[in-house]
């Protein structure tokens, strides 16, 4: 699942990697490729009946050069939202408040391996291209992400 924004030059990471992946790897019987655009909503229903998930979004302001990756146990996210208790708008909910959601809603249908990839950014200008940096990010991102489903 790619989330992110194609028109926020490198907010489209995300969108850019599921593309990419998506040539890479064609159809396949066993893998489904999302672009979810900025619709985390969509999250709670696509959980439901998945082995593994692979969310893959930018990350602002890490203090890190931007195409910096990052990998995430969605479980570390989901219990660090446990006290906070997020209120629930559909209309501007994240992925990561979806996948909190999602946990309490699907219970025992709630997939066992959820993977969070971030791929560092520090721009969101309007612009549909992205940065040189942010591109070589997505990149590594993909060959990180095809490294993993082959192993």
């Amino acid at each position: 699942m790619g989330f992110g924004n194609p028109v926020r030059e490198d907010d489209g990471v995300g969108i850019y990697v599921v593309k990419r992946l998506q040539e890479e790897l064609g159809e396949r019987e066993n893998i489904q490729i999302l672009d979810m655009g900025t619709s985390a909503f969509e999250v709670l229903f696509q959980l439901k009946g998945q082995d593994r998930i692979i969310l893959v979004d930018s990350v602002l302001n890490t203090g890190e050069p931007v195409g910096t990756l990052y990998k995430v146990p969605a479980e570390e996210i989901v219990s660090s939202m446990e006290e906070e208790q997020p209120h629930l708008y559909l209309h501007s909910l994240k992925w990561d408040q979806a996948l909190f959601y999602a946990k309490k809603i699907l219970q025992d249908d709630y997939p066992d391996k959820i993977d969070v990839f971030l791929i560092a950014i520090d721009s969101t200008r309007f612009d549909t291209e992205m940065t040189a940096a942010g591109k070589a990010g997505a990149e590594k991102m993909v060959a990180k992400i095809l490294e993993e489903l082959n192993a």
